[in-house]
């Protein structure tokens, strides 16, 4: 599932490509992709434009001319792709939003939505998520209040949307290790020390992954060389029976409450 890093890159891309270009044209291939009949979509949007894209955890919301709102969440195996059509790569789109010859087209989408919402609505789920953890609101002192208030495993915390908005499984076992903490570690056990370790890795993994356009392996548009750079850097994540780069031990694969762990169990600790 894209998460953070994945969401801006795609934030950034569109935000130079899609802006304030007149919608020509909307084809729908799944109907359950979206949450109004394909004729109020299509009619909602021809002709109006972007003026905005917003990311708000691991979602996308594109802020339209005439005051509606699209609000995109990719979910599992979701993707985007901006192109001509002969750019496209082959596979089946579940939407497709035409700006003339150029399309942004959805793909994968089984489990995520593209929902055309009032601004008032998207408030109201965005009002369910966490902080943003590289917002300039948040810092050490506020992340470490927010974790003492918190019991449980530390990979269950941070990917919890609604106590911080945008980590998913894969940048949460590479900011633990960054921390040299245990995806395992109890929370309430950490001492101030230790979760200040986890905010600054927090920060350090996810600038790192934005700027290195994240993990996904389908690029965004032809020529795309940024997108996915990531991906090669993840230190344990899916690199289970692989050798630890710092120590040289084994990482290794635990389950914590349904969710797959890789961690190293030389160099991470419960403190």
């Amino acid at each position: 599932m894209p998460e953070l890093p994945e969401m801006e890159n795609y934030r950034r891309v569109l935000s130079n490509h899609i802006l304030d270009i007149p919608i020509s044209d909307i084809k729908v291939n799944r109907d359950k992709s979206i949450n109004v009949p394909v004729e109020t979509f299509a009619s909602a949007l021809i002709g109006n434009r972007v003026i905005f894209v917003e990311r708000r955890g691991k979602y996308l919301n594109f802020h339209m001319s005439n005051g509606t709102r699209l609000l995109i969440h990719l979910m599992l195996g979701g993707l985007m792709y901006y192109g001509t059509d002969e750019d496209l790569p082959e596979r089946s789109t579940q939407v497709e939003i035409s700006f003339g010859d150029y399309k942004l087209c959805f793909i994968g989408l089984r489990l995520g939505y593209i929902h055309l919402l009032s601004a008032k609505e998207v408030d109201q789920v965005f009002s369910e998520l966490g902080p943003e953890p590289l917002d300039r609101r948040m810092n050490e002192e506020r992340f470490v209040k927010i974790a003492k208030k918190r019991r449980g495993g530390l990979k269950t915390m941070i990917v919890n949307q609604h106590v911080v908005a945008g980590i998913g499984n894969r940048y949460a076992d590479e900011i633990a290790y960054r921390a040299n903490l245990l995806p395992s570690a109890k929370i309430q056990d950490l001492g101030d020390e230790a979760l200040q370790r986890l905010y600054s890795s927090v920060v350090e993994v996810l600038t790192e992954a934005i700027e290195d356009g994240g993990y996904m392996d389908t690029p965004i548009y032809k020529d795309d060389q940024q997108t996915g750079r990531y991906k090669a850097k993840f230190k344990v994540y899916d690199r289970e029976g692989e050798t630890c780069y710092h120590c040289g031990g084994v990482v290794s694969r635990v389950e914590l409450t349904g969710r797959k762990a890789f961690f190293c169990p030389s160099c991470q600790h419960d403190q």
